[in-house]
């Protein structure tokens, strides 16, 4: 099993009342190139920093490579999952406990790479180029995750051209998805792709 994000619950509260809350539950044991949707302030992102251990689960735990994230040195966390924000810049994190109190994380090469709305060049091959690279880590055994927001029908020509499987966010709650053609007939997920689809 690469990962498994195991009953993960996130609560944001303000003045002790609950404003936002993530529940997510799913896992990925072979390589795989994951595409990610949903409404801004859907969760996507935090997803994203919980599974890198940027972010502390209110409940649950993510494992990848059988290793609790969480529990994972910092220096050393990205050596499992790396999170790369728009212009595919690592996200980096404060830390909040000692390394020396957690474990190594036993890699080298981050096993799960997160791609947060990368941007696309629409010039000079740089989308193929960009396509290969995700292909290219899957067949190196790695997991891709892919979140766009299908803001240009192109987007969504990449994510039906590269992508296995889908999850789909809103509200905080996750939904898994075998194939695009399932994600596009879903009432919540057809809404929100629109006539791009």
């Amino acid at each position: 099993m690469i990962l498994s994000v195991e009953n993960v619950v996130k609560q944001y509260s303000r003045r002790f009342k609950p404003t936002f809350r993530l529940e997510a539950s799913f896992s990925v044991a072979e390589p795989a190139i994951v595409g990610v949707m949903g409404p801004n302030g859907s969760g996507k992102t935090t997803l994203f920093e919980l599974i890198t251990g940027s972010n502390a689960p209110s409940a649950g735990r993510i494992l990848c490579m059988g290793k609790d994230i969480h529990q994972v040195k910092a220096s050393e966390r990205d050596r499992l999952a790396i999170h790369y924000h728009q212009s595919y810049q690592v996200r980096r994190f404060a830390r909040r406990k000692p390394d020396f109190l957690l474990q190594p994380a036993g890699s080298e090469y981050p096993m799960v790479h997160l791609f947060d709305e990368p941007q696309f060049n629409t010039q000079d091959g740089y989308i193929g180029f960009m396509l290969e690279f995700f292909r290219r880590l899957r067949a190196e055994g790695r997991v891709v995750f892919l979140c766009l927001h299908p803001t240009e029908r192109y987007h969504l020509e990449i994510l039906r051209e590269i992508c296995e499987r889908f999850v789909y966010v809103e509200r905080g709650k996750i939904s898994l998805f075998p194939d695009f053609e399932s994600l596009a007939t879903d009432a919540a997920a057809a809404g929100y792709l629109g006539t791009a689809a």
